[in-house]
């Protein structure tokens, strides 16, 4: 099982996150002066967004990270998915404007200044994305925090487009073709567009009370028939995911005759395993007598 981390820690990262997207914007935006390349202006301008959603990102961790209260009796838990859409819609507005500016380069092509000055600095914010967004999916995930995950893949699309006008930059150089340079510009827009919708699509997924992923539902199953001695059997188990929090509910079934102190320390069992192995599980047993056994669900071992 992953520890969740304090607020303090996520809040040091998603502040971690400003200031890198930061420097990488205006490194881009250094070798886009250099070069005069619509394709690396593109890549500039999509830093850009990555610079507002890691600030919005910062903001509802923070606001996720507040405890329930008389209003959010469920706690904030959501609040990392509102991140996650409007960053996906954010970077759709992104490949507009660059589908715009490729236009016009299409329309007037550009020659290129000093093209291997410009690769070399866009190849230094190129490697700095890459190292920050691989940290960002996979810390995100441990810890169950949708926003940061979700800038740490929009980070990723930005540097395979960035490789992408990195070659397309040195093609133009070696060719002399200056469409290529709009062209490629057209074509990370097309990606991005895609990426956006991903963003979105999958946040919405975490709006709508979508279940838990079935390896973990597997792992539930298996830890509730393994730990539910003296219980008869589980019917009517719902989980739901929401942010770093998973949401886990269920009928248990035990003997008419049993006490309800042996039906509490059963249940007791369970909330702490479950608690144990599953990170941010909220737990909400039912108990019931055997008359309402449905000889279906999770059978206890």
């Amino acid at each position: 099982m992953n520890a969740i981390p304090d607020r303090q820690q996520i809040t040091w990262v998603a502040a971690a996150s400003i200031a890198i997207a930061i420097a990488v914007m205006a490194i881009k935006y250094l070798a886009y002066l250099k070069t005069g390349s619509v394709a690396l202006y593109s890549d500039a301008l999509e830093s850009i967004v990555n610079v507002i959603t890691a600030v919005v990102a910062l903001i509802t961790i923070r606001i996720s990270a507040r405890p329930a209260d008389r209003r959010h009796q469920f706690g904030h838990h959501k609040a990392e998915y509102f991140s996650a859409v409007l960053e996906g819609a954010l970077i759709i507005v992104a490949a507009l404007l660059i589908l715009r500016e490729a236009y016009d380069a299409l329309q007037k092509p550009r020659t290129l200044s000093e093209p291997v000055l410009g690769i070399a600095i866009s190849s230094l914010a190129t490697a700095l994305n890459a190292g920050w967004s691989i940290f960002l999916i996979v810390w995100g995930r441990r810890h169950r925090s949708p926003a940061l995950v979700a800038d740490g893949w929009h980070i990723m699309t930005d540097v395979l487009t960035s490789v992408g006008v990195l070659v397309g930059l040195a093609l133009v150089w070696l060719t002399g073709w200056l469409l290529l340079d709009p062209l490629l510009a057209a074509a990370v827009a097309v990606n991005i567009l895609w990426t956006g919708w991903r963003l979105t699509r999958e946040s919405m997924s975490g709006l709508m009370d979508e279940a838990v992923a079935s390896d973990i539902n597997r792992q539930i199953r298996r830890l509730i028939s393994s730990n539910a001695d003296g219980a008869l059997e589980v019917h009517d188990l719902r989980t739901r995911a929401a942010g770093r929090a998973v949401f886990i509910e269920f009928h248990l079934v035990v003997p008419g005759q049993m006490s309800v102190a042996e039906a509490h320390a059963i249940c007791d069992r369970l909330e702490a395993v479950l608690g144990r192995e599953i990170s941010g599980a909220e737990i909400l047993i039912h108990v019931e007598p055997e008359g309402e056994a449905r000889h279906s669900g999770v059978l206890v071992l």
